[in-house]
């Protein structure tokens, strides 16, 4: 059989992937080109961002293997075949990467180095006053592998770390809340919000003016799932009234960020370009590459998604 890998990928990097795939697949046929399959032609489809409708029609598809941590865009493709297995990537690497982020950010954050970068474009020399990073509460909000792995990560430099999640989920030494009726008070509790949760119908738009007025006064929200959660008017308006201190985004409603949104120059913003956690090709490959041989060993999948959960 063949394996279909469409993507939104550039010549060059569709080139790679497909090199790192073909070499830890050696015996299988890897094609990039939808309109040279026939309906029976794929069993497997290694999947980035594919146009809609790319899945359709794949008849004999057994399973797509997703390059991304997020499914949410394959997910609200109608086109894809709704009885099919998707698998999302989990990688340590890139569990690694979104954790020295989320440490950068919250050091940025907790340190006020913020403040002193806009204090040095107008030549003040102020120092701040310093807290003890166990002075500091963080909230999680998502506690899969990224959540998970950004929660040991800063509870290792010391900061009071809780974690919320709509189901009931344990770690420890770390504090952890589930539900909507716990959201509030997560929220208030925390000087930092991080936010790792997977963009379901459930989860748009959480970040909105209620959610917002939630937080902690000066507090501070970094988000590194999806731009989706966050309402971008109401959280303007609440760095505007400065009931927030600063706002770490590396995702956005419209990617690339338009040149025209208020983001791009505001004192209490940081953007970053969709840059937190890029997937690694050299240790995603292989990764897909092992779903792909257990599944055609007859072995269970890993990383499957929950399609009514929606991740």
């Amino acid at each position: 059989m063949t394996i279909l890998l469409a993507t939104d990928f550039d010549v060059q990097a569709l080139g790679l992937w497909r090199s790192l795939l073909q070499a830890a697949l050696p015996e299988e046929h890897i094609v990039t080109e939808r309109h040279t399959l026939v309906a029976a032609d794929a069993d497997v489809a290694i999947v980035a961002n594919p146009p809609p409708g790319t899945l359709q029609g794949l008849t004999q598809l057994r399973l797509i293997q997703s390059l991304w941590a997020g499914v949410d865009r394959l997910l609200a493709d109608a086109s894809v075949p709704p009885t099919v297995p998707i698998a999302r990537m989990v990688d340590p690497s890139m569990s690694a990467t979104m954790s020295e982020t989320a440490l950068w950010a919250v050091l940025s954050l907790h340190r006020g180095f913020q403040t002193y970068a806009a204090q040095q474009r107008v030549k003040v020399w102020q120092p701040l006053p310093q807290r003890r990073a166990d002075e500091v509460a963080i909230a999680i909000l998502g506690l899969g592998e990224l959540g998970r792995c950004v929660a040991r990560c800063l509870g290792a430099q010391g900061y009071r770390v809780s974690g919320w999640s709509l189901r009931p989920a344990a770690l420890p030494s770390i504090t952890t809340h589930h539900g909507d009726d716990a959201l509030t008070g997560v929220l208030g509790a925390a000087d930092i919000v991080i936010n790792l949760l997977p963009l379901t119908p459930h989860t748009r738009g959480l970040f909105c003016a209620r959610r917002l007025d939630a937080m902690r006064p000066g507090a501070s929200l970094v988000n590194l799932a999806r731009g989706g959660h966050v309402v971008d008017a109401d959280l303007l308006a609440a760095l505007d009234s400065g009931h927030l201190h600063h706002a770490v985004l590396d995702v956005f409603n419209a990617e690339p960020l338009p040149a025209e949104h208020r983001y791009w120059q505001h004192p209490k913003v940081t953007v970053l370009p969709h840059a937190a956690a890029q997937t690694d090709p050299r240790s995603a490959a292989e990764i897909a590459a092992a779903n792909v041989r257990r599944l055609r060993a007859g072995e269970a999948l890993q990383n499957l998604v929950d399609r009514a959960r929606g991740y």
